[in-house]
């Protein structure tokens, strides 16, 4: 959970007055030194993800043995402290483990490096072009996308067969199909097991693809809140009628599993048929579950196509690198070498890099695989704007009001407007 983003928020204004640090000026240049090098390289994540990313280290120092890769890595929230602390004294990592929710925060700080400008020793001609939107500002990739998510709607195949509830056609059906599927589920369920785990509490993916279903986006291009009061009150106001209708748990069991951990979330718990994730979440969710899982495109879609890449996260390189060169040359190792990537599998995600993400293919979990498929099929649509500066607190902001409406402390319309009032002050305060 991104618990620690005030204490972030806080650290990184002293980074405000950095100088943009360029690969021309920055020591390395877009040569490649000829004496030895060492690079830091920072990233987060579980010991599962350490021991296979310091197996890649090792695999890249055979392949340059000149360039040292020294790894630190965290938990999540201690992560983002750490790299604050680390930019505001001057200290970054020379390459970084970033996320989406940060990247504007850094790069328009000047803390991270545009990586057009060393083009020389990082290849990006097998990443589509709507991955590598996902990493850009106004222009310059700040970040490399490492893996790719779609949105998604995950369902019980096992539990539908046990109540004889249909499987949904994910082509056709719409959010009041999605509503009315849960409530006989619910139905049959008999108070133990229910049909929609409630969207709204575990990040902003469900909000932007409504946004965007109704025609607007979260934000605009100039880093503005752009969501319409009357589309968010029809959003919260959905949260409440899943809830009152039965076709999601009472508020008080919606809190308690959006509260946990992926694993104890209701879908991974058997608690509901179907719930909300990013399709590369379906190993861990079908391990926790034992039961079968199936991905479906989110309802709506085929109505007015929302989708769009998510990454999971970013490769990026500091703006005060003094090896900008060869903090590239690891991002190009990492990005597209065939045996890095049978080293990570789907670690980071679905592969953003088309020609790796195939030739993983054989090896994949039968999970990983039917995650791969499912985004391989998707038509998605250009990616939304990056998450502004100041922004990285929507998430918060967005669970908070929708527990006050479904415990009935707020209305939809009430809670709307002041979602869009913080979120815009918070944006606002970090200009």
């Amino acid at each position: 959970m991104r618990t620690r983003h005030l204490v972030w928020a806080v650290l990184l204004t002293m980074t405000a007055s950095l100088p943009v640090a360029c690969s021309s000026s920055s020591g390395g240049g877009n040569e490649l030194s000829a004496g030895p090098v060492t690079l830091r390289f920072s990233w987060w994540g579980a010991d599962d993800r350490h021991k296979r990313t310091q197996r890649v280290i090792e695999l890249f120092q055979k392949k340059h043995p000149n360039i040292t890769v020294r790894g630190e890595f965290k938990d999540w929230n201690s992560y983002w402290d750490s790299l604050a602390t680390t930019v505001a004294a001057n200290d970054a990592p020379d390459v970084i483990q970033m996320d989406e929710l940060y990247l504007a925060s850094y790069a328009q700080r000047g803390a991270l490096l545009d990586l057009n400008t060393e083009k020389t020793h990082l290849n990006t001609g097998d990443f589509d072009a709507k991955a590598l939107a996902t990493g850009a500002i106004e222009g310059q990739q700040y970040g490399l996308p490492v893996g790719l998510g779609s949105y998604a709607l995950v369902a019980n195949t096992d539990l539908l067969a046990k109540y004889h509830v249909p499987l949904p056609d994910d082509a056709t059906w719409s959010w009041d199909d999605l509503k009315t599927v849960g409530e006989q589920v619910s139905k049959a369920g008999g108070g133990s097991v229910w049909g929609v785990q409630s969207p709204g509490f575990s990040d902003a993916g469900g909000l932007q693809i409504w946004a965007r279903q109704a025609g607007g986006s979260l934000f605009d291009d100039k880093g503005n809140v752009a969501i319409r009061p009357e589309v968010l009150t029809r959003y919260f106001t959905y949260l409440l009628d899943l809830a009152h209708g039965g076709a999601a748990p009472p508020p008080s069991v919606t809190i308690e599993k959006a509260g946990g951990t992926l694993s104890q979330t209701a879908v991974a718990t058997n608690a509901t048929a179907f719930g909300f994730c990013w399709n590369t979440q379906l190993t861990a969710l079908s391990a926790a579950s034992g039961q079968k899982l199936k991905l479906l495109k989110l309802p709506g879609e085929a109505k007015t196509p929302a989708t769009y890449y998510k990454p999971s996260m970013f490769w990026s390189v500091s703006a005060r690198s003094q090896h900008p060169a060869e903090a590239a040359l690891l991002l190009d190792f990492l990005a597209n070498d065939p045996d890095a990537a049978k080293i990570m599998l789907t670690d980071r995600g679905v592969p953003a890099n088309t020609k790796i993400r195939s030739g993983i293919g054989g090896t994949l979990k039968p999970t990983d695989k039917a995650a791969a498929d499912f985004l391989n099929q998707l038509k998605v649509t250009d990616p939304p704007q990056v998450t502004p500066n100041g922004a990285s607190t929507v998430e918060t902001i967005l669970k908070r009001h929708a527990e006050d409406v479904l415990f009935t402390r707020a209305t939809p319309d009430a809670a709307a407007k002041a979602f869009i009032t913080e979120l815009q002050a918070d944006v606002d305060a970090a200009r």
